[in-house]
């Protein structure tokens, strides 16, 4: 029989950033994400011993693994602008420092957008800003997963061989892969056939390799395929479908990873009846 797919969502951190694995606790979850602070600003409020303990003791006793942090959506590593650059740098940092607080076993970033600079400008920005944020720093079990793109305006990581090539250039740090399922789709590669996704298997073997992806954003895509637009839908309601998920999910190289729903929640399904889905498709 194969091993239950390990799966949960990304939890809110309102109230309290402990309130996470509550939320990840009641939902049914085996692993969790958050934000390890206000995705959409700038400022980084320091957490004290008490709330880091509290935190740690929590997340041991609920037992939920892997935990990843999701940067933050300002952070761009690839900027061409020396503020942004710098404030992307000292950002990025902060998040790096705080995972280590916590705990975490994972730090998903975007490689960001170079705007226009080419793209191998931005891969070679991207590389050295992760090399610097991660200066002097002991990682102590702490991966950083570059999560591919769905390649919107400028930015890079839409090519798995772009993201490869980052992970390369740094294989010197605990470096790795978060692949989104619909940001692949909307990137160009067609996992909603059997033959899109054979070909899409390949494209990943050939490039990063499929030991280097250590956890699965897993989202349905309001967008079409090749579209390079990031809008995330309910498992088997989009345009990636819920054949491709069953395909996805009792192929053995993806089932042994984590995967992490970062679904909608509205009127049609919230984040508990998208487990419900994605655990019944990878059963049946």
């Amino acid at each position: 029989m194969a091993k239950p797919l390990i799966v949960g969502v990304h939890t809110s951190i309102a109230g309290g950033i402990t309130r996470a694995i509550s939320e990840a606790v009641e939902k049914g979850c085996d692993c969790f994400q958050i934000f390890a602070r206000n995705p959409r600003g700038w400022s980084d409020r320091a957490l004290s011993r008490e709330e880091i303990r509290r935190f740690r003791d929590a997340r041991e006793k609920a037992g939920l693994w892997p935990m990843a942090i999701h940067s933050v959506y300002l952070i761009n590593l690839a900027a061409q602008d020396a503020v942004v650059l710098d404030r992307s740098r000292a950002a990025f940092r902060q998040e790096i420092e705080r995972g280590l607080e916590l705990g975490a076993d994972y730090l998903v970033v975007h490689p960001g957008n170079p705007k226009n600079a080419t793209a191998e400008a931005g891969i070679h920005t991207a590389v050295e800003s992760i090399r610097y944020a991660a200066r002097g720093l002991n990682m102590n079990g702490l991966t950083i997963l570059i999560e591919n793109t769905a390649g919107q305006g400028s930015s890079i990581g839409c090519a798995f061989d772009q993201v490869a090539e980052i992970i390369a250039a740094l294989d010197d740090l605990p470096v790795a892969v978060c692949l989104d399922t619909a940001h692949t789709f909307a990137a160009g590669y067609d996992i909603s056939t059997e033959s899109g996704f054979r070909a899409t298997c390949r494209a990943i073997e050939r490039s990063f390799g499929f030991d280097r992806i250590r956890l699965v954003h897993c989202n349905d895509s309001k967008a079409r395929l090749g579209s390079r637009v990031d809008r995330h839908e309910h498992i088997g309601l989009g345009h990636i479908g819920a054949a491709a998920f069953r395909r996805l999910t009792h192929n053995l190289k993806f089932r042994r990873i984590p995967f992490i729903l970062e679904t909608p929640i509205d009127e049609n399904r919230g984040d508990c009846g998208n487990l419900s889905t994605i655990r019944e498709i990878a059963n049946s």
